[in-house]
């Protein structure tokens, strides 16, 4: 594990003005602690030779002078640290976050493939978030300046102790190099085990927060125990491995501590030695003395320090191993193989990323075109699509229909710019406009015109006012109550106790199935997108909520866009007309698609 990974230096600008500060103050620092041992040498000596207080009274002042320094410059250093930790920790934070929800990227949980590390569950992703990213603090504020002053301190002190006395410089210079060796030698025995305790503790995160969710499927299925006893096992897991950590810690203290006293007791035998023959005089002999564990102390700090640290670190590797498999994610996502993103294959298109402008952009609200589309994610044999041509008209509702697993979720997230095609093209046009292909429209521009229902809405523990106008932030609350209204859902929002200010809990847990999908209808409404795409809006619903979906559907449908999926044909034909446009999608082991 590196002391300091370049990509924090280069990812975090917080970083790099920690470093700086941490010179400074490191050499400041390095100034008043030889100043401290002249003027204590000389103050001691002077005091053994009978000088009263007129003749010292300025070095005690000075060295009292240099104490108060060194303390109001430690204060402040760990000051500037714990600001920079909290920067640099934003920061990270905001790039992780952003690559999970924007930048035209959506963050989705895959599996590591050749070899690869998958990307962490939900759970992970939070533990990594907060509880590590928050260990970077005794990094900053204790590792990283030590770090800097076992680099300064020690050659200073040593050049110091060579013009005072060569035969002492010369043993601070053959035994200071043993604990770096030692050092690295205990770091790279206690890497493994700190990886291992960031990993179960991620594990331990995740799984807490999948039994949490599934709680009520556990309870019914009698398995709540037995998941309690999974939460057990792994907690002990995490307890053993941070123990055992801990114990390879104080051990490394122990044997960093008993190395540099026998190297600075080494420095005192001979120094004593040669004073009582008289080749040496007092005050050299006091000077020596005083910064011989100077040179080592910077030394020792960091070896104490660094277990405490690479938590903290680990977590951050974690974040920019996370930030480049988002970025190679999205380019595989569509591969022909998983994993072959890294070497394209001729005739593979480079993505581009181009910069959204703020807007919605017009090619939403014009026509789409697929010429043999395919989608492959990785690890898995069959293609999610294959060579499939469809073209959509500005206007055009198309009911998309085929069994499970024909891949109608997947081209609705290919709309969605969640994935990008592998093989084939979508290109989409303005109204009056010529053909453009969709990934060189800014994806956060094309979803501004998107309005997306899928099957099962996400809800927000918010008021139902915010829930609605979740695409329309600005929307006024005339606006939101005319949406819900048009949705079927002014009624039942009206009955609430609060009506639309009422918080629906987390997943909306307040609402049945039903006034969930009618919430999300309302909330499209709300956006007034010129593209809508609908997942099986009617599942699972009892008739008289689906007849309520129905109706808004319709209502949500005019003057726009649309691609519906849905295996029951029947209401939809009911919404779109007696002819509807129907794209069929054969299962995934036939070659392409049929468009009707």
């Amino acid at each position: 594990m590196k002391p300091l990974d370049p990509r924090l230096v280069r990812t975090a600008d917080a970083v790099r003005v920690h470093l700086a500060v941490s010179v400074a103050s490191g050499v400041l620092l390095t100034g008043l602690i030889l100043a401290q041992a002249w003027l204590l040498a000389y103050t001691i000596t002077g005091a053994a030779e009978g000088a009263g207080t007129q003749t010292l009274g300025w070095a005690i002042a000075a060295v009292a002078g240099v104490a108060v320094a060194r303390a109001a410059l430690s204060y402040l250093a760990e000051t500037s640290a714990l600001h920079s930790a909290a920067r640099t920790k934003s920061q990270l934070r905001r790039r992780l976050v952003a690559h999970v929800t924007g930048s035209g990227r959506v963050w989705t949980a895959e599996p590591g493939v050749d070899g690869e590390a998958g990307s962490p569950k939900a759970g992970e992703l939070v533990t990594l978030a907060t509880r590590g990213l928050d260990a970077l603090d005794d990094y900053f504020a204790r590792y990283l300046p030590q770090l800097v002053l076992s680099a300064i301190v020690p050659l200073a002190v040593l050049a110091v102790v060579f013009w005072a006395d060569w035969i002492s410089g010369a043993v601070i210079l053959v035994t200071l190099p043993l604990i770096p060796v030692f050092m690295a030698l205990i770091g790279m025995h206690t890497q493994s085990r700190t990886d291992r305790q960031w990993r179960l503790l991620s594990r331990l995160g995740g799984h807490f927060l999948d039994v949490v969710e599934g709680l009520p499927t556990l309870a019914v299925f009698r398995r709540a125990k037995a998941q309690a006893a999974v939460i057990r096992r792994v907690g002990e897991e995490h307890r053993r491995a941070t123990m055992g950590t801990l114990r390879v810690a104080f051990l490394s203290a122990l044997a960093l501590e008993l190395l540099a006293t026998l190297a600075v007791a080494l420095v005192a035998v001979e120094v004593g030695l040669r004073l009582l023959g008289g080749y040496m005089d007092y005050q050299t002999a006091l000077l020596v003395l005083i910064l011989a564990p100077e040179a080592y102390l910077p030394l020792r700090e960091v070896g104490a320090r660094f277990h405490a640290s690479m938590e903290g670190v680990a977590a951050a590797e974690q974040v920019f191993t996370e930030l480049d498999r988002t970025r190679g994610a999205h380019r595989r996502a569509g591969g022909a193989e998983a994993g072959d993103r890294r070497e394209p294959e001729a005739g593979a298109r480079d993505r581009r990323e181009h910069a959204p402008t703020g807007g919605v952009s017009p090619t939403t609200g014009g026509d789409i075109r697929m010429e043999g589309v395919g989608v492959r994610y990785p690890g898995r044999d069959l293609p999610a699509l294959s060579g499939l041509d469809l073209e959509i008209t500005a206007g055009e509702h198309v009911l998309l229909t085929g069994p499970s697993g024909a891949g109608k979720t997947t081209l609705l997230s290919l709309l969605l710019r969640l994935h990008e095609p592998g093989e084939g093209r979508i290109s989409v046009r303005a109204p009056g406009g010529d053909w453009t292909p969709l990934e060189d429209v800014p994806a956060e521009d094309w979803r501004r015109g998107i309005a997306w229902v899928p099957q099962h809405p996400y809800l927000f523990d918010v008021s139902v006012a915010d829930n609605i106008r979740l695409g329309a932030p600005d929307a006024s609350m005339e606006r939101v109550r005319e949406a819900a209204r048009r949705a079927e859902a002014d009624a039942f929002v009206s009955a609430l106790p609060e009506g639309y200010g009422t918080r629906l809990g987390e997943r909306g847990a307040r609402l049945s199935a039903g006034q969930r999908q009618r919430i999300a209808l309302a909330r499209a409404l709300c956006r007034d997108a010129p593209l809508v795409l609908l997942d099986e809006p009617t599942a699972h619903l009892d008739p008289e909520n689906a007849a309520a979906v129905r109706t808004a559907v319709a209502r949500l449908l005019e003057g726009r866009t649309a691609v519906i999926v849905a295996h029951d044909t029947g209401w939809a034909r009911d919404v779109l007309g007696a002819a509807p446009r129907v794209a069929t999608l054969p299962p995934r082991s036939l070659e392409r698609s049929v468009a009707r």
